[in-house]
C-alpha cells in the first residue's frame, strides 16, 4: 500500500505517525512551505515536515499544489491512497482521481457540521457539548466529500482549543487506523453529506477575538476557552488592548453595566456580563507586556471596582 500523506500543523503529526506505526509504505509527505515565525521572523518548518524527516521520508512543499510542476511531483510518487489531515490546500482533480483507493481526509468535526479551517475553535465558541472526527473522501469542494467513518468526542466544561485539539488529533489517528483496512476490503458504504445540515467554521478573524461584554457569561466563557491558547480573546482597558487568556464563570447576580469591574480579589477581578452574571479574569496580558496571572497584574495595576473594560 503506497500512501502519500498531506498535512501541515501539529494536529496532523499523530496521523502521520499512525500510518508509519501501522506499517504502510509512506512514499511521500506533502506539506506547506517553511514560514517565518515569531517576532524575529525565523524561517520555521511545519511540524509535519519535522516528523517526516525523523523517519527519512521524502518531503514536498508546494506553494500551490495545482501548479503543473508541483502536481507532477506528487503524481510521480504513484500513490495507491492519499491521506490528508489539515493540509491547507484543496486538491485538484488530477490528484483526486489518481490513487486506486482514492483520497481521504481526517477532519476535526462531525460533518456536515463545521466545514472549514477552524472547527475546533468554533465548536467550543458555540457551546457544543460534543464534536468528533470524520474521515471522508475528498472532492473539489471544501470538506464536502462522502463520509466513510465518524467518531464522537465529548467537549468537557473545562476544555479549550489546546486540550480538545490534542484529544481530536489522537482520535483522528485511531479512527484512521481502523478505517483504512475496511476501506481496502471494500467494507465501507460511503454516506453522502446532507447539504441542509451544513455549517461552516471559517478561520478566526480579529473581530471574533474581541470580547463583547454585553453577551452572557456563558457565551463569553466559551469565547475565551474557544480561543485559548491561540489566537486568544481580548478586550480593552484604559484605551489599550488586553488579552484575556483565561477566566471563570461566576454566578453572582449584579446589575452593573456590562464590562464594569464589580469586584477585585486577590487572584483576579470580576467583570459584569450582559445577563447579570460575571467573568472572573484570572490570566491576562496587558498591552506591551508578557502574559501573567491576574493576581500579579493587580499588584502593580490601578484597576478598581467601577473601572470599565471594552470601551
Amino acid at each position: 500500500m503506497r500512501i502519500v500523506f498531506m498535512g501541515t500543523p501539529d494536529f496532523s503529526v499523530p496521523v502521520l505517525r499512525q500510518l508509519i506505526e501501522d506499517g504502510y509504505e509512506v512514499v511521500g509527505v506533502v506539506t506547506q512551505p517553511d514560514r517565518p515565525k515569531g517576532r524575529k521572523r525565523v524561517l520555521t518548518p511545519p511540524p509535519v515536515k519535522v516528523e517526516a524527516e525523523k523517519h527519512g521520508l521524502t518531503v514536498l512543499q508546494p506553494e500551490k499544489i495545482k501548479e503543473k510542476e508541483e502536481l507532477d511531483k506528487v503524481l510521480a510518487l504513484s500513490p495507491e491512497l492519499i491521506v490528508t489531515a489539515a493540509f491547507g490546500q484543496i486538491l485538484p482533480k488530477e490528484i483526486l482521481e489518481t490513487p486506486k483507493y482514492g483520497c481521504i481526509n481526517v477532519h476535526a468535526s462531525l460533518l456536515p457540521k463545521y466545514r472549514g479551517g477552524a472547527p475546533i475553535h468554533k465548536s467550543i465558541i458555540d457551546g457544543q457539548k460534543e464534536t468528533g472526527i470524520t474521515i471522508m473522501y475528498m472532492v473539489e469542494k471544501l470538506d464536502a466529500g462522502d463520509i466513510l467513518t465518524q467518531a464522537v468526542v465529548p467537549i468537557e466544561e473545562e476544555d479549550h482549543v489546546g486540550s480538545l485539539h490534542n484529544t481530536l488529533s489522537a482520535a483522528g489517528a485511531k479512527l484512521l487506523s481502523e478505517t483504512i483496512p475496511s476501506l481496502i476490503r471494500g467494507e465501507i458504504q460511503p454516506i453522502v453529506q446532507n447539504e441542509e445540515e451544513v455549517t461552516y467554521a471559517w478561520n478566526i478573524t480579529r473581530d471574533q477575538e474581541m470580547i463583547d461584554w454585553i453577551k452572557t457569561g456563558e457565551e463569553i466563557y466559551n469565547q475565551i476557552r474557544g480561543l485559548h491558547p491561540w489566537p486568544v480573546a481580548f478586550t480593552t482597558f484604559a484605551g489599550q488592548p488586553m488579552k484575556i487568556w483565561w477566566g471563570q464563570k461566576m454566578a453572582a447576580t449584579q446589575n452593573a453595566e456590562p464590562g464594569t469591574v464589580i469586584a477585585v480579589e486577590e487572584d483576579g477581578f470580576l467583570v459584569a456580563t450582559g445577563n447579570k452574571t460575571a467573568i472572573k479574569v484570572t490570566d491576562l496580558q496587558p498591552a506591551g507586556k508578557k502574559r501573567m496571572l491576574a493576581g500579579q497584574f493587580l499588584r502593580g495595576a490601578g484597576i478598581t471596582t467601577g473601572d470599565k473594560l471594552g470601551d
